[in-house]
């Protein structure tokens, strides 16, 4: 069987990708460098797999990672500096992570005699910036960032471009242009493009999986840049009411980790599958919809907070149009929204959450991106 490298592999989805790869009978290293961010207490988490090797390490640590690769024959690149909002403000950090580390990863492979066959690199939804919409008269349209002018007086929808008339969101394609707006958002793609590109120049099927917004047990619920599931969580558990920007009606497409991973062995065992892939469940939900949920299966008596205030940046609808893995790789998302709500809620009951959302918005509004 072959052996799995799983960069960040002691992380939220890196960790689950790590248990099916084991279950599967696949050798498997976990190179993680334990953010204490993620891993307060700085050491593995419990729940880390046992028959997996674990090597605490940094990507940005060329010799570590090149000594972690020894025998690799596939490599699922999770490590990654997490977090939207404070890439607006860390930037070094994240582009010498994101960036940096991927430079490391590949010149590794292209440099040394490896084993590497295959490669898979986790993207983000982040990458589009605003979703695809469709206006009445226009077609498809692609609407920029709304304006603050815009978004100060509260009018939080979007216009076709063309003739300024309403449009409504639609399935967002792989083919739509990229249009970063966070730092975050610009090292992902940068990821996924240098993976693609060296992969195709070495003849390496190489694989993006753009994740959309990923939810489930294992998501740090004291790390306040993390999943907006996983921040709502942590309010309610320390009877907060989550704090929801605009009006709430905001659309992303929520996702079960397991659905990821599912994602991820698919992809891999398809071995000449190459090229970037939504990775969703193609259903819009309501950011206020997730916190009335949360709330209500938490049996808890309180109402989200709607600031009607913005953040810079912020996107309005975005949504997986999934067919191109349907068709690649016969991927289908198998977890309902509400099950999986459910083991997040049951998963939480067993470990501390720490809210540290005002600590974070502090943050932002000093820096005038709130």
């Amino acid at each position: 069987m072959k052996t799995c490298l799983v960069t960040g592999g002691a992380g939220f989805i890196g960790s689950f990708i790590v248990d099916e790869l084991v279950k599967k009978g696949y050798a498997v290293k976990i190179f993680d460098n334990l953010d204490p961010q993620v891993h307060p207490t700085g050491k593995a988490p419990a729940y880390l797999n046992k028959q997996a090797e674990f090597i605490q390490g940094d990507v940005r640590d060329y010799d570590a990672l090149k000594k972690a690769l020894t025998g690799v024959d596939v490599v699922f690149h999770e490590a990654a500096a997490v977090g939207v909002g404070q890439s607006q403000y860390q930037i070094k950090q994240y582009v010498d992570v994101n960036v940096g580390g991927t430079a490391n990863l590949l010149d590794i492979i292209v440099n040394n005699k490896t084993k590497v066959s295959k490669i898979l690199v986790a993207g983000s939804m982040s990458s589009y910036g605003e979703g695809q919409y469709e206006c009445e008269d226009c077609g498809i349209v692609r609407p920029p960032l709304r304006t603050e002018e815009q978004m100060k007086d509260h009018d939080w929808e979007l216009y076709c471009p063309e003739c300024y008339e309403d449009i409504r969101p639609i399935p967002t394609g792989e083919d739509k242009r990229l249009e970063c707006n966070s730092i975050y958002a610009m090292t992902k793609r940068d990821q996924e493009e240098m993976v693609l590109n060296i992969g195709e120049a070495y003849n390496i099927p190489a694989v993006a999986l753009r994740y959309f917004n990923v939810y489930g047990p294992r998501q740090s619920l004291s790390n306040p840049y993390t999943g907006v599931a996983a921040i709502f969580m942590s309010r309610i558990k320390n009877n907060h009411a989550p704090v929801i920007f605009e009006d709430g009606l905001q659309t992303r497409d929520f996702v079960s980790v397991h659905d990821i991973v599912r994602a991820n062995i698919a992809a891999m065992e398809k071995e000449s599958l190459s090229g970037c892939f939504n990775i969703g469940t193609g259903k819009p939900r309501s950011i206020k919809s997730i916190a009335d949920t949360l709330i209500a299966l938490l049996g808890k008596d309180m109402q989200p907070e709607i600031t009607n205030k913005f953040r810079k940046g912020d996107i309005r609808h975005c949504v997986a149009d999934i067919s191109k893995a349907q068709e690649a790789f016969g991927f289908e998302p198998k977890v309902k929204f509400e099950d999986g709500m459910k083991e997040l809620i049951q998963w939480s009951e067993s470990v501390n959450a720490e809210d540290k959302f005002e600590e974070a918005h502090h943050e932002l509004r000093k820096r005038g991106l709130v």
